[in-house]
This record gives structure tokens, C-alpha cells and sequence, in this order.
């Protein structure tokens, strides 16, 4: 039987940084996946383990060598005696997640990886959305709102999405975060989502308001129809 605590203690160890992806992240990507799962019938050991590893290797945090190769992952499965045919469900799981590996055009091909991409989408968006994008502009050192920056309008690629380093953090909503409700795959991950965008909206359509920032507002709008 795998030892989901002495996993849990490895990945807490490497995500103990507070900048929007730590553990805390991780536990609610767990816990709603672990929901989403027994609402789809699905592997609930393939969906916690794949939630509990899936930013141990995180590009942002860790490199592209660490992202390419999920050293991190492998070595903790190896060393927890995860089975090869659930190692391999969960590596291929955790290969397919992420909103750069989707603008690239990979996706989950199964109800496990669909299940905890949905729930790690989800725990972007919302007002945990909000939180942790203040959080990592915060540690990155950017402000979150400048009203005199003009909205990019521009579709970004999987590369340019990772290489752009925005003047403010509000730009990654109309980036990503108002468009993850339009990807998402399952029933339960939509009708979370659809929740969580409304919040979204909500907050910046009144953050635009008080700053009287006409050109955001009409951006804005796009998404809000």
C-alpha cells in the first residue's frame, strides 16, 4: 500500500516557498480532485498521487531540465515503490497538464488526467485565482494593476506564454486565468469553473470601475457576455 503521508512530507519539503504554488495549492488541487473522481468513477489512487506530484517539477519553480524529465516525480514514485503501470498513468498524467502543454496541443487522454488537470485549472481561477496570482507577482516583484498599460489583445503561444514577463498581474487573466473556464473537460471541473469565472469577473469589473480604467473595462466585456 502506497504511503500517501511520506509523499505528502517530500512534496511540502519541495514546495515550501510562498508564491502561489505551494502546498496549500497542491492540497486543494487533491482535494477537489479526489471529489471530481468519485463523481466520474474514476482511479482515485492514479488521481491523488498525480495531484499530490504534479508541481514537484513545475517549470516556474524548478527549470525546464526538471520539467522535461519530472525528475522530481520519478524519484519520489521510485522511491515510494509506486508499481510501474501506476507510475506510468501518473507521469503520463502529469506530462499532459499545464496551460502552456494545452496552447502546445497536449491534453489528458484519460478520465484520471482529465479529472486532475480540471481541478488544478480550477484552483487557478476564482478567488483562489486572485490570491495566488497576487502571491506570485508579489514574489516575482511586479505590481498587480497599471491602469496606463494598455491591454495586450494578442492570442499567445505555448512559447511566448512562457517567456512573457508581464508589466502587471492583472494582464495574465486576460493571459490565461478568464480563459481556463473554456477548456475545462469535465462535468464537474465545468460546473466549478463556471463559478469560479463569475468571481473573477466580478473583481475586475469593479477593480476597473474604481480606477476608472475605460480600455480595461472594455476588455473586460469581451469575457463577461
Amino acid at each position: 500500500m502506497i504511503n500517501m503521508e511520506k509523499i505528502e512530507d517530500t512534496v511540502k519539503e519541495l514546495l515550501k516557498g510562498d508564491d502561489g504554488h505551494g502546498y496549500d495549492h497542491v492540497e486543494r488541487v487533491r482535494g477537489m480532485a479526489i471529489r471530481f473522481a468519485e463523481q466520474e468513477n474514476a482511479n482515485i489512487e492514479v488521481v491523488e498521487l498525480a495531484s499530490l506530484l504534479h508541481d514537484v517539477d513545475d517549470y516556474k519553480l524548478f527549470g525546464a531540465t526538471h520539467a522535461e524529465g519530472l525528475l522530481n516525480a520519478r524519484k519520489i514514485l521510485d522511491d515510494n515503490a509506486v508499481d510501474a503501470d501506476t507510475q506510468t498513468r501518473v507521469l503520463d498524467i502529469i506530462k499532459s497538464m499545464g496551460y502552456s502543454r494545452y496552447l502546445g496541443g497536449v491534453r489528458p487522454a484519460t478520465i484520471e488526467g482529465m479529472i486532475v488537470s480540471d481541478a488544478d485549472m480550477c484552483d487557478a481561477i476564482g478567488a483562489q485565482g486572485i490570491l495566488r496570482t497576487h502571491a506570485y507577482n508579489l514574489f516575482k516583484g511586479n505590481n498587480f494593476f497599471d491602469k496606463n498599460t494598455p491591454p495586450a489583445t494578442e492570442e499567445k503561444t505555448a512559447s511566448q506564454y512562457i517567456s512573457t514577463k508581464n508589466e502587471h498581474a492583472t494582464q495574465h487573466f486576460f493571459d490565461k486565468l478568464l480563459i481556463v473556464n473554456t477548456i475545462l473537460m469535465t462535468t464537474a471541473g465545468k460546473k466549478e469553473g463556471a463559478k469560479r469565472q463569475k468571481i473573477m469577473i466580478d473583481f475586475l469589473a469593479e477593480l476597473f470601475r474604481e480606477e476608472g480604467a475605460e480600455s480595461w473595462s472594455e476588455r473586460l466585456a469581451k469575457f463577461a457576455s
